[in-house]
């Protein structure tokens, strides 16, 4: 592939099964499938009382809050965000995403392939 231009809404909707994961659903906007050589963006929505598993792994996140209240762990440090929130979350940072609010929390995730 090449070029790439879309709406969000046109790229498909799957429901995170990972272990510990909880009201999560993602879009892979940008992947290795678009030929983009070094990273991938998704798309996060996580619903109210929803969550990502608390984990690590050897490779970063960018992370922009879109919508909605996220409280973001990382290592020993929690921190709540709203829209317009930048986050980075190091490589082997143990961490987690939470929707700390009533309506659903959409964030973008850039990860380089791994």
């Amino acid at each position: 592939m090449g070029f790439k231009c879309l709406h969000n809404s046109k790229v498909k909707l799957e429901t995170m099964q990972e272990a510990g994961a909880k009201g999560i659903k993602i879009r892979w906007l940008i992947d290795k499938d678009d030929a983009a050589p070094n990273f991938a963006m998704r798309l996060f929505e996580i619903a109210p009382k929803g969550y990502s598993p608390l984990h690590s792994h050897s490779w970063e996140h960018e992370v922009y809050i879109l919508e909605g209240t996220c409280q973001v762990t990382c290592e020993a440090q929690r921190k709540k965000t709203t829209a317009g929130y930048v986050v980075f979350i190091p490589p082997n940072a143990e961490h987690q995403f939470k929707n700390a609010g009533e309506t659903v929390l959409k964030f973008l995730c850039v990860v380089p392939h791994h």
